[in-house]
């Protein structure tokens, strides 16, 4: 097991105990519904509040730097924190759950999946196929279209899910989002056409 893979899995169980609603994305959530590749942090998106933070921070402190303020900071302005696990040295970037109706609507498709192919492998929450697709198509936007990775991380989930999207969903959340041009592209680099 990778290390990304071991430390989403113990922010995923930590989470399920807490009972905070979580899902895993970024370049994991990628790879589990695309093409595989190594990444140098784990993404999550939380629906954290502020009652929730001296047990989150009791439960993690043992196995990574996490910092109270960091977290409150965060969960009042809509915003992320990290916390580093001390054995690896290896990030995760949290993200709290926005309020915006994209936000809310990615809550409800999460999806349990399991986190390698292994027989008896572990399973946690990822965001959608589509989700991960949108939300990378975004980033690549707010990075002023260089992060070229995101591309690629685009083109592995359209040509491993092919047959299994809902491409409406895709065209209207991304005509929404101001991204209809960037899926455009992406769907004919994959050579996905009629949809």
């Amino acid at each position: 097991m990778s290390d990304a893979v071991r430390i989403a899995l113990l922010l995923a169980q930590t989470f399920e105990k807490l009972g905070v609603i979580y899902w895993i994305g970024g370049s994991l959530a990628s790879s589990v519904h695309g093409w595989p590749r190594s990444t140098q942090d784990v993404d999550l998106v939380a629906e954290l509040n502020e009652t929730q933070v001296d047990d989150l921070v009791a439960a993690l402190e043992n196995e990574f730097y996490i910092d109270g303020k960091s977290v409150r900071d965060a969960i009042a302005h809509h915003r992320s924190f990290n916390v580093i696990h001390l054995d690896s040295v290896y990030k995760a970037d949290i993200f709290i759950l926005g309020t915006s109706r994209f936000a809310q609507v990615e809550k409800q498709r999460r999806r349990l999946e399991f986190l390698t192919s292994e027989p008896a492998a572990p399973s946690a929450y990822f965001c959608s196929a589509e989700d991960i697709v949108l939300q990378k198509l975004l980033w690549f936007r707010k990075s002023e279209e260089v992060l070229t990775k995101q591309l690629d991380d685009v083109q592995g989930v359209l040509k491993v899910q092919t047959d299994r999207l809902d491409y409406d969903y895709l065209h209207n959340w991304a005509t929404e989002l101001s991204i209809s041009d960037l899926l455009d592209k992406a769907l004919a680099d994959a050579g996905i056409t009629n949809t």
